[in-house]
């Protein structure tokens, strides 16, 4: 169900200028100058895996042009979303994951929604399984959306007028889709792809005769005997390219976003689409995300990041986030990304409570949430935790609230249950990615006199929670030991105390963690042993 909007909004949001706006308006001026009275979102998954990482990232994103399409419109004019499961498509390949791979192999080349599922019973193909696992994967994170099943709408009849008409234009599509091929390959290729009476296999096969007049083609099928079928009931899908195209005259699809190695086949779709009779759709093309090393993220290499993995360690709100930012830009995904996008999610939530409508649709937090930002009680940030949990050594949230709620009088996980949630992320993202990289250094000369220093400074310190004043001082130390620059003080501080380049302000953490515990650290860091 959408969620309602905040009528206060749709004025700010004629002149807003984040990217879902800047898409939004673009459908605005198609749906003034077509006359269509509704607005049709649409994303497409491939059945033959799991959803993954990409796939909330391509729903998530269009809902965010869908919210911004609303407000603009002053939810005036109705838009749905539809998922759309390519699931008509052969399987090409048996998955590594399924039990039994000897057991599939007589299904290879069949409509996946026609190969049995090898998992369970429950469900009625491996197509149905897997489009299973993508409704209740899309409801999860609460999205509104209507679910489409490409062998459905074949078999219905949903497609039947425009493949009527992709027989009549037959000569066309090929014009289209020959000069994008290779010689060997334009000798047998046909955009129709029948499904052999005998076998149930989708074939990839010439055609010996499309009849536009009686709507049917001819092929040659397994047994070698030339076959007749109709376009129409589900007797033939489309190659994926004319597909695409197909689907958008079909259904009047009017916004689609795709990766960017979609790209160079855009104009293909959209020539065919207007072959069809339909008006290509408004697109917007992504980036696609790199592994750590730079390198495109493939899911047969499994170098990625999985969407489990990134919601065992942050929430859906950070990933959210992640997805926003500059869509256009290549970016890594790997787990090192995650604490940034933690702590600046936050961020911008804070901000937002104080903020004018105008300012609030440029925030991120507005669309991450579609327009229905929470004000959580976060008075800690991931990367102050993280050190927490290190120095703590907490395997559990417990030791982490022992420190909290000195630093936050009466707070506890009833008081501040998504700050527990946040605690509970750091001590599981710490212990599997942090703690077997730390590496700690024994101090220099001049380190080991201002940590020194330090130690006995905060002794007049005892008790306080003060962070200000404690990172005062520990800037004043920093200079008063000539640092320079004074930042090579504060690094000094997290690679000897912390194992690591960077962290917290250390005023805040030593307020966090204690002042008498801060001095055990520092002794026991002098002494060597830390150091492993």
């Amino acid at each position: 169900m959408l969620p309602e909007l905040d009528p206060a909004f749709f004025d700010a949001a004629q002149t807003a200028r984040a990217w879902p706006f800047e898409e939004a308006r673009k459908l605005v001026r198609r749906l003034e100058k077509s006359g269509k009275t509704e607005a049709l979102f649409e994303t497409g998954y491939g059945p033959s895996g799991l959803p993954h990482i990409g796939t909330f990232g391509e729903v998530a994103r269009t809902t965010m042009v869908r919210t911004a399409f609303r407000l603009l419109t002053r939810d005036q004019i109705p838009t749905r979303l539809l998922c759309f499961s390519d699931d008509m498509d052969g399987m090409r390949k048996i998955p590594d994951t399924v039990p039994s791979k000897e057991a599939m192999e007589p299904h290879l080349q069949k409509p996946l929604t026609s190969v049995p599922d090898p998992w369970t019973n429950e469900h009625q193909s491996f197509g149905h399984h897997n489009n299973a696992m993508l409704r209740r994967f899309l409801d999860t994170f609460g999205f509104d959306y209507e679910f489409a099943s490409a062998t459905d709408y074949y078999k219905s009849g949903k497609f039947d007028e425009v493949l009527l008409r992709a027989a009549e234009r037959y000569d066309d599509i090929m014009a289209v889709m020959l000069p994008t091929l290779g010689a060997e390959r334009q000798a047998t290729y046909s955009p129709f792809l029948p499904i052999s009476p005998i076998s149930g296999r989708v074939l990839y096969v010439p055609m010996k005769e499309v009849n536009a007049k009686d709507g049917t083609v001819t092929f040659t099928d397994e047994d070698g005997r030339d076959t007749t079928v109709p376009v129409t009931g589900g007797n033939v899908k489309l190659q994926w390219k004319p597909d695409f195209g197909m689907r958008w005259a079909a259904l009047g699809v009017d916004f689609e976003m795709f990766g960017k190695d979609h790209q160079t086949n855009q104009s293909i779709y959209d020539r065919i689409c207007a072959i069809l009779g339909g008006t290509p759709p408004e697109h917007y093309v992504y980036e696609l995300f790199l592994d750590a090393e730079g390198q495109k993220i493939s899911k047969s290499k499994g170098n990625g990041l999985t969407i489990d993995e990134w919601l065992t360690y942050a929430s859906t709100e950070s990933l959210g986030l992640y997805m926003f930012l500059k869509p256009r830009v290549a970016k890594r995904l790997h787990f090192d990304v995650i604490p940034r996008q933690v702590d600046d999610y936050y961020s911008h939530v804070a901000a937002y409570q104080t903020q004018d409508a105008a300012a609030r649709l440029e925030n991120p937090a507005f669309h991450v949430h579609y327009g229905d930002v929470p004000n959580p009680d976060v008075p800690l940030s991931f990367a102050l935790l993280l050190n927490l949990v290190a120095t703590a050594n907490a395997q559990d949230t417990k030791v982490m609230w022992g420190f909290i709620s000195r630093y936050i009088p009466g707070a506890s996980p009833a008081t501040h249950p998504e700050l527990d949630k946040l605690a509970a992320y750091a001590v599981r993202y710490f212990n599997d990615k942090v703690k077997p990289l730390k590496v700690y250094r024994a101090p220099t000369e001049q380190e080991r006199a201002a940590l020194e220093d330090l130690r006995t400074q905060l002794e007049g310190y005892a008790g306080s929670t003060d962070a200000e004043a404690l990172q005062n001082l520990v800037y004043e130390i920093g200079k008063a030991h000539k640092f320079e620059p004074l930042r090579d003080w504060f690094k000094a501080i997290y690679q000897v105390l912390l194992g690591d380049d960077q962290g917290p302000r250390f005023g805040s953490f030593i307020a966090l963690y204690g002042v008498g515990e801060t001095r055990m650290l520092i002794e026991d860091a002098l002494a060597g042993k830390l150091l492993t």
